[in-house]
């Protein structure tokens, strides 16, 4: 049996950590224009960084979490606030993380991360108690 293709690892990966509803929206939602991003975001960061033995997924969601704060990437901060949860962190482990990034990178930075965060949060706490199989993000 021959070893996975980066795209088959970063698809693999992806759908593990941001959740198979999420994976399918973004491939189904792309177009001829804007697929080979989302090939270039499988390959590369799913297939290739994530797959690397250097750091555990815990680790790569921290750092995740405090450059896509850091950056003012909002959007991806809530995809990869649900995959910190699905990576195992907890709600005291993010706050500690937007916290150490409000302090370094600025606090409208900390301020804004808090609210991305804090709705995410939120979401994943009610969709938990609708379903309680869905505590650690669902898929």
């Amino acid at each position: 049996m021959s070893e996975p293709t980066a795209r088959e690892r970063g698809r693999q990966i992806r759908t593990e950590v941001l959740g198979e509803a999420h994976v399918n929206a973004s491939l189904e939602g792309a177009d001829t224009f804007s697929m080979p991003m989302q090939e270039l975001v499988m390959d590369y960061a799913w297939g290739e960084i994530w797959s690397r033995p250097g750091l555990d997924r815990r680790s790569r969601s921290v750092l995740n979490l405090g450059l896509l704060a850091a950056g003012g990437h909002h959007h991806e901060l809530a995809v990869h606030v649900r995959g910190a949860v699905r990576n195992g962190l907890t709600e005291e482990e993010i706050r500690e993380v937007l916290l150490q990034t409000a302090v370094y990178a600025g606090m409208p930075v900390g301020l804004e991360a808090f609210r991305v965060a804090g709705a995410v949060l939120a979401e994943l706490r009610a969709e938990a108690q609708a379903d309680p199989g869905a505590a650690n993000g669902g898929s």
